[in-house]
């Protein structure tokens, strides 16, 4: 590891992640035109985002710096491949990690990993149905549309908050901090689909705004401090494959489980690969 990755990586440890991503929440919910617009014109310019394929195109169109982070794309922007015997990307994004869950461990990065069950809110019997089963681990970078969708129809079973840590979720942090994933904030979701139940994981991350489901609204960070935390599921919770299922104000990473069996990724798929939200990754058995 550079000496430049050392001091990246030793910083947050150092800094107040919370306290941190907070504070750049509320500058990503100002609504003042000298605040929000400059800040979206800098990020789309350092960031390299590609406004053709946003409904609105300029920055004055959005209230605020969240409005444009979760920005709708144009109709047709995005193609979900295949039939239900496909299993869709849920993001823009890239491949963090892909493959089998063994002994109950998920891989992180090189010598990194982290346990299952820790992942889904320490629940064994919620763990149990993916134990030998896959998972994929997908990074929305900055650039990216941040809307998640869903990779298969499913019906909503369990809504579930961990609070946590906010380190950053790119590689270098992916290699080098241990149990990334089972440490940061996260909304664990539930569904129940055609081919058993299927874990969606929304991740955060330093400066991560807040985490969103279309159900239920705002979730992370929590309005009070909490426990993990079982939310009440609204009756009939049943999402179409393509449809939203949530969001990210600021960044972060998504994290499918299925159980054994079920999926075979696309043999294309390696960490890296980049990812378009409705790209075909799997067929379903």
């Amino acid at each position: 590891m550079s000496f430049k990755d050392k001091v990246f990586i030793a910083s947050q440890y150092l800094v107040p992640q919370h306290l941190l991503s907070r504070a750049v929440g509320c500058l990503a919910d100002a609504e003042m035109e000298w605040v929000k617009n400059p800040l979206i014109s800098l990020f789309i310019k350092q960031f390299g985002v590609d406004m053709n394929e946003a409904k609105r195109k300029t920055p004055a169109e959005f209230r605020c710096f969240n409005d444009f982070f979760t920005r709708e794309l144009e109709d047709g922007a995005r193609t979900i491949e295949g039939d239900a015997s496909v299993l869709s990307s849920p993001a823009d994004g890239a491949v963090s990690q892909l493959g089998e869950i063994v002994d109950g461990r998920v891989f992180q990065a090189k010598g990194q990993d982290y346990c299952l069950t820790e992942l889904l809110g320490g629940d064994t019997a919620r763990a149990e149905p993916f134990m030998g089963g896959e998972f994929a681990t997908i990074y929305l970078s900055p650039k990216d549309y941040h809307r998640v969708h869903m990779p298969m129809t499913g019906k909503l079973r369990e809504m579930i908050y961990v609070p946590g840590d906010l380190f950053s979720v790119n590689q270098t942090t992916a290699e080098n901090v241990p149990r990334l994933f089972a440490r940061n904030e996260r909304v664990v979701c539930i569904f129940d689909t055609d081919k058993g139940p299927m874990a969606m994981v929304l991740v955060g991350a330093m400066i991560v705004a807040a985490v969103e489901t279309v159900w239920a609204g705002h979730i992370a960070p929590p309005r009070r401090e909490l426990k993990v935390s079982e939310y009440g599921v609204p009756v009939d919770v049943t999402l179409e494959k393509g449809a939203e299922m949530g969001r990210f104000k600021l960044g972060s990473t998504v994290i499918l489980c299925h159980p054994k069996g079920v999926v075979n990724w696309k043999e294309t798929l390696t960490a890296g690969s980049p990812l378009r939200m409705g790209e075909a990754i799997a067929d379903l058995a």
